[in-house]
């Protein structure tokens, strides 16, 4: 297994290299620290999947391939079976990436196992708290968005096709995808840590309007 992993880790970063701030080489070294994190209170899962997946889940993200969901679930298993991983293995590992994201949050699951609500969940954690408040402004300007506007708001309930096309203010992605995260962690062990990371999100958007308005 350990050889796997190893082979794996390679195969990720160089793929990575140069990718945008939050979804770069380190954003999943720390899913992949989540998910060990979490998979030790969950003892019946197949711990190679959950370390191949977090590895490869953002391998090809669709935000940085026009919106093609399909280009990091089949790159993710052309490079397993390269390197012998079995079939079952390989199998499950590509409908964990082709399940994980957020999506708006309102869409059909087609798939769902122990393993993938381990990586999903080590997934959302890296989108709480002070580093998921730093990967959101990262992105926003990596796309050029604006941080704020109090006369643009929030889009609650958006379809899957509305939510990848939305180019909204950063701020508004705190409301439509951030603060909604902590009550959609599948596992215990993850609840406990969304909570606090969570309430700090919610002190930095208190300090943000403060200052906008002028009194912080």
């Amino acid at each position: 297994m350990e050889e796997l992993v190893a082979k794996t880790t390679a195969f990720v970063r160089i793929e990575l290299e140069g990718a945008e701030g939050g979804h770069d080489w380190f954003h999943i070294e720390r899913v992949y620290k989540n998910a060990l994190l979490i998979a030790e209170n969950s003892p019946k899962c197949d711990f190679l999947v959950v370390k191949l997946a977090a590895l490869l889940h953002d391998i090809a993200d669709s935000k940085f391939n026009d919106g093609d969901e399909q280009v990091g679930p089949k790159k993710a298993q052309l490079f397993l079976e390269s390197i012998g991983v079995a079939e079952e293995v390989v199998m499950h590992v590509v409908r964990i990436i082709e399940n994980i994201s957020f999506k708006g949050g309102n869409f059909e699951k087609k798939f769902s196992s122990l393993e993938l609500q381990i990586v999903q969940d080590a997934d959302r954690l890296d989108a709480l708290g002070a580093i998921g408040i730093a990967r959101a402004f990262n992105y926003g300007g990596f796309k050029n968005r604006i941080l704020y506007d109090p006369n643009v708001a929030p889009k609650m309930a958006m379809s899957k096709e509305e939510y990848k096309a939305d180019n909204g203010p950063t701020l508004n992605h705190f409301y439509e995808k951030l603060l909604l995260l902590k009550d959609r962690m599948n596992t215990q062990a993850a609840k406990e840590i969304a909570q606090e990371r969570h309430r700090f999100m919610e002190l930095f958007l208190s300090q943000f309007y403060g200052e906008w308005d002028g009194i912080k």
